[in-house]
């Protein structure tokens, strides 16, 4: 239990302390996780553990969401991409279907590695 503790810390610190350029990064770090525990839990029939997993999914998907400038017309597609991942993940949850979550892990896994380039490339190694 105790490990257990010292890793939720570790990963708060993590948030609380990332500069504001690796944000994003972490979210579809961690909505990612959590679409593989429900993933995971799908497959045993842990129903409820798949629904609280694919619950903070959503409400990473949703803090995307709600963080995007709007001034900026990239942030346009992005709702509109953000909104589907998040109907997705709610259909999942619905239908117990796990190739939703699939879906949304790639689109997410996609968003993930071009943002890690995009890191790379305004702050050369």
């Amino acid at each position: 239990m105790a490990l257990n503790n010292a890793y939720q810390s570790y990963e708060n610190n993590q948030v609380l302390y990332a500069k504001k350029e690796e944000l994003p990064l972490l979210l579809y770090t961690g909505a990612i996780k959590f679409i593989l525990q429900a993933r995971m839990a799908m497959e045993k029939k842990d129903w409820q553990r798949a629904n609280d997993r694919i619950q903070r999914a959503q409400k990473i998907v949703t803090e995307l969401m709600v963080t995007l400038n709007m001034d900026i017309e990239i942030s346009k597609s992005f709702i509109v991409l953000y909104d589907y991942m998040k109907e997705k993940l709610i259909e999942a949850n619905i239908k117990k279907e796990e190739q939703l979550l699939v879906e949304v892990e790639k689109m997410l896994i996609e968003l993930q590695d071009t943002w890690k380039e995009a890191l790379k490339i305004v702050r050369p190694a």
